[in-house]
C-alpha cells in the first residue's frame, strides 16, 4: 500500500492502484495540473469537484450521485460514501487492514475483490469488516 497516494477525489484508492506506475495520485499538485495523467481531461468527477471547490466527492453526496464514474459502477461511490461517513483516514486504515488480510484491489486489470458488489451498503460493510 502506498498510503501517501491516498484516496482519489472520486473515492478510488490511489494508494492500492496498480494500473499506472507513473501515477502520482489524483491529489498531487493541488489536483489542478495533472499533465502526467491520461484521464484528467475527461474525468467528469474531477471537473465536478473542481467546480464545487471541494476536496473530493466524499464532501458531497456520493451515494446518490450518478455523474461520470458513478454512472455504472459502485466501487468509487462506496469508497467516497465510506469516507464521507467515517473519514478518509478511517477508509485508508480499513483498506490497509484488508490488504494485509489478503483482499486484493486489482486482481485482473482494474477488477478486484471490491468490484463484485451490486449493493453499496454491502460493499461499505465489506470495506469495514473485510467479510462478505
Amino acid at each position: 500500500m502506498k498510503r501517501e497516494l491516498g484516496i482519489a477525489r472520486c473515492g478510488l484508492a490511489c494508494c492500492l492502484c496498480s494500473e499506472n506506475v507513473e501515477c502520482k495520485g489524483c491529489k498531487r499538485d493541488g489536483f489542478l495540473d495533472l499533465a502526467w495523467c491520461k484521464d484528467a481531461e475527461w474525468c467528469v468527477n474531477r471537473k465536478c469537484v473542481i467546480e464545487k471547490n471541494i476536496n473530493g466527492c466524499y464532501e458531497c453526496e456520493p451515494k446518490d450521485c450518478r455523474k461520470g464514474l458513478y454512472a455504472d459502477k459502485i466501487k468509487a461511490r462506496a469508497f467516497a460514501e465510506y469516507a464521507r461517513r467515517f473519514g478518509v483516514d478511517e477508509l485508508l486504515d480499513c483498506l490497509e487492514k484488508n490488504e494485509k488480510a489478503g483482499i486484493v484491489y486489482h486482481r485482473e486489470g482494474i477488477i478486484g475483490d471490491y468490484d463484485d458488489f451490486d449493493d453499496i451498503e454491502a460493499l461499505i460493510r465489506f470495506i469495514q469488516t473485510g467479510k462478505r
